[in-house]
């Protein structure tokens, strides 16, 4: 099992930087782009970051990388086109970003999402930052309100989709529903297809998203519920709107390897008094459902007791109040 990381992990595999050293703006708001493929109006959504005032851009590039950066980074010297030199994951992609930027607060978008109302950058970041007065009763040391603020989304019909993701828990399993973003503050358990402003420190302080997940779906789920189980929050903003483009994405939730290691970091430990612990007892039944044989299983549930219980002292909760958030009676999940 490749080791779960305990902490932000800088480690990513080699890249390129093109342009982007210019700061645009000082309104504490960036944005990761990332890059789903397909040719898209790059100057167009460029021009619109400009209008709309953030500090920097970093768009994450596919592979191989647009031919075109050179003559878009003289345009656009706020923009910084990072390439990695192999494939990488969604959450890796994301990683990797926030790695070279310094802005407290960071906008992930995909280069299919278009801005249908938000403001400016200034403003957005405004609403994110607590008064004066409530500063000092906030949670950790941080001005601003949550971990991750999720935007309505609408489809290229301007159809509002049901985004906001609920967990239902039962038997032990996990399912999910998505519901509609009917009202504000609504929490989600992650961001849908990792769309969301995010504050950087908080991100930094839970470890960003784990790499050696590679589903996204899971990769995903396993930020929220670590997000959720270590008293962080992640929640909707009526104010931010965007549509899609192009065809809504699809999630692949099959059980696998990625599902393993989930289960293991959320669903497997035991909150107890101040601290969570993977007991003993749960590695027969992970073993029944195991698929790399008993010392892969083992060394696997070894290696994530260790990760508990390194992060022991972060719990705040067990994975069933995470699911009484949301007050869902059905387990059946929804699309």
């Amino acid at each position: 099992m490749s080791t779960i990381p305990t902490t932000f992990n800088r480690n990513f595999p080699s890249y390129t930087v093109v342009g982007g050293r210019e700061v645009f703006n000082s309104t504490g708001l960036s944005v990761v782009l990332l890059n789903r493929g397909g040719r898209y109006a790059r100057r167009g959504l460029f021009h619109d970051f400009e209008k709309t005032g953030f500090d920097t851009v970093v768009s994450v590039e596919p592979e191989p990388a647009h031919y075109d950066l050179e003559e878009l980074s003289a345009r656009f010297p706020f923009v910084r086109f990072v390439i990695p030199h192999t494939r990488i994951s969604l959450g890796e992609q994301i990683n990797l970003a926030v790695s070279e930027l310094d802005s407290p607060l960071f906008f992930v978008l995909w280069n299919d999402l278009k801005m249908i109302a938000g403001g400016t950058a200034h403003r957005m970041a405004e609403r994110l930052t607590r008064s004066a007065e409530s500063n000092g009763k906030g949670k950790g040391k941080s001005k601003f309100m949550r971990l991750c603020t999720v935007p309505v989304i609408q489809n290229s019909r301007h159809d509002t989709i049901p985004t906001i993701i609920a967990p239902v828990i039962r038997q032990k399993k996990i399912q999910t529903r998505f519901l509609n973003p009917s009202s504000e503050g609504l929490p989600s358990l992650y961001p849908f297809d990792g769309v969301g402003i995010y504050d950087r420190g908080r991100f930094i302080q839970l470890g960003g998203f784990d790499g050696t997940i590679t589903n996204s779906f899971w990769q995903l789920m396993d930020f929220g519920f670590r997000a959720y189980l270590w008293g962080e929050e992640i929640s909707l903003s009526q104010t931010l709107k965007f549509s899609y483009e192009t065809a809504i994405p699809a999630e692949d939730d099959s059980a696998g390897s990625d599902y393993s290691r989930f289960y293991l970091k959320n669903l497997a430990p035991v909150f107890r008094n101040d601290s969570a612990y993977l007991p003993m007892r749960r590695f027969p039944g992970f073993l029944f459902k195991a698929d790399n044989g008993i010392f892969g299983a083992w060394d696997d549930f070894s290696e994530s007791r260790r990760w508990v219980n390194t992060n022991s002292f972060r719990w705040r909760c067990n994975p069933k109040t995470i699911a009484n958030y949301w007050k869902l009676e059905s387990p059946n999940k929804e699309s």
